[in-house]
């Protein structure tokens, strides 16, 4: 039987070898945010927070996002991927710090604030693997990340069970714990990461925003597109619930504590591997 597959072009195989450098930043950069995760809730708790300060508390860091992201989207396009995303983990080293050092619900705000608006560690990322891959392996390779994301789920979890227990459960440690592990990620970049993107004069900051509502809209009305981003968008809204309210949910009906909470995003982040390669 004749085999009609088209084989691959050279330039088409994934170069794992290219990859391998982000995946580790990514991974060792969301241990950080995986250890933080499970507990915040009862970070918040232990200052005395309800449950609608804590939903605000988590809409924080995601809200940030939609304002820092874009910019230094447009700053890694003039000025290089490698330095904004040290930029971007130096904000996520300092909100952690900021974390382990509070001892009020304000410091808490200002830490994911400030993590929030430097917040384009794993978008700069994808735009690093974009630059390395093709349009035939580009898929693979941002999938990656979503591999990272499992594994941290997992791992991440399980840091914080243990320096929890180490520390009798003492929130402020799993902080600092995830601020050593973003330090390394900042280390891990700046010796391991090589510029895929160089600084280019060409491109203009002060040029014509990209995202505007008029270009969101039209995004919309384009059949496939815009289902697929209301999709994405109920997604998030429900994994991010997910995230910020399943420790209350777990306290008051089955009464775990920020341990077993742990436990259970180990759980999570063994689905999510799981069906990666689906």
């Amino acid at each position: 039987m004749k085999d009609n597959a088209v084989p691959q072009k050279p330039e088409d195989k994934l170069d794992f070898k290219k990859i391998l450098p982000v995946f580790i930043i990514i991974l060792i950069d969301l241990l950080g945010l995986t250890i933080i995760i499970p507990l915040m809730s009862f970070y918040a708790a232990s200052f005395g927070a309800n449950a609608t300060t804590i939903g605000l508390l988590g809409a924080a860091y995601p809200a940030m996002q939609v304002v820092g992201a874009p910019i230094l989207g447009r700053l890694s396009d003039r000025f290089g991927r490698k330095p904004i995303l040290i930029i971007s983990q130096i904000g996520t080293l300092l909100g952690f710090i900021l974390l382990g050092f509070a001892d009020a619900i304000w410091m808490l705000f200002a830490a994911r604030i400030l993590d929030g608006l430097s917040g384009a560690n794993i978008s700069t990322a994808q735009a690093v693997i974009s630059d390395i891959t093709t349009e035939n392996n580009r898929t693979q390779g941002l999938g990656l990340i979503g591999a990272a994301f499992g594994l941290g789920f997992v791992v991440g979890p399980v840091i914080a069970f243990l320096s929890l227990a180490i520390s009798g459960n003492n929130y402020h440690v799993p902080a600092f714990v995830a601020a050593g592990f973003s330090l390394i990620s900042i280390i891990m970049t700046t010796v391991m990461l090589k510029e895929t993107h160089p600084a280019r004069k060409s491109v203009s900051l002060t040029a014509r925003k990209e995202i505007s509502l008029q270009l969101f809209f039209a995004t919309l009305k384009k059949p496939m597109v815009g289902f697929l981003l209301v999709m994405i968008f109920v997604y998030q809204i429900a994994f991010g619930g997910f995230q910020q309210l399943l420790s209350l949910f777990t306290l008051n009906r089955l009464g775990l504590n920020a341990s077993g909470n742990s436990i259970i995003f180990v759980w999570v982040g063994i689905l999510v591997v799981s069906v990666q390669g689906y």
